[in-house]
């Protein structure tokens, strides 16, 4: 039986540059970084967001890079975030609103043009 999903991929052009936004600017705990073949080739680095079990591959594929990210991420407070994330140089699409559908939402972009959303956690 299933019962999780253990990472999701995120396609970047520059992987030290993905590393760092996503752990330095995002907050997620570095798990993994390690050569998967050639010293100076691609790595198999993993992410992982604060609290969350599922992880975060920035797997290096440069003609992938720059579509919408198949995740998306929660927060206990979107609009704090997204002005803590647009302090430190974060991109955004879409700001902090309710959507047509009734939930918090926003889209930001990543250092390799990946649409990533943004979304509130329910709080009743």
């Amino acid at each position: 039986m299933i019962t999780a999903v253990d990472f999701v991929t995120v396609n970047v052009a520059d992987q030290e540059r993905a590393k760092r936004f996503y752990t330095n600017v995002l907050g997620c705990e570095l798990l993994t970084d390690v050569a998967m073949g050639e010293p100076d080739g691609a790595k198999w680095i993993e992410v992982r967001p604060p609290g969350s079990a599922t992880k975060l591959v920035l797997f290096h594929a440069p003609e992938a890079a720059g579509t919408m990210a198949g995740f998306v991420l929660t927060t206990d407070d979107i609009v704090a975030t997204c002005e803590q994330l647009e302090a430190a140089g974060v991109e955004f699409v879409d700001r902090a609103a309710v959507a047509p559908w009734g939930s918090w939402w926003a889209l930001m972009k990543d250092t390799e043009g990946n649409s990533i959303g943004l979304t509130q956690a329910e709080t009743s």
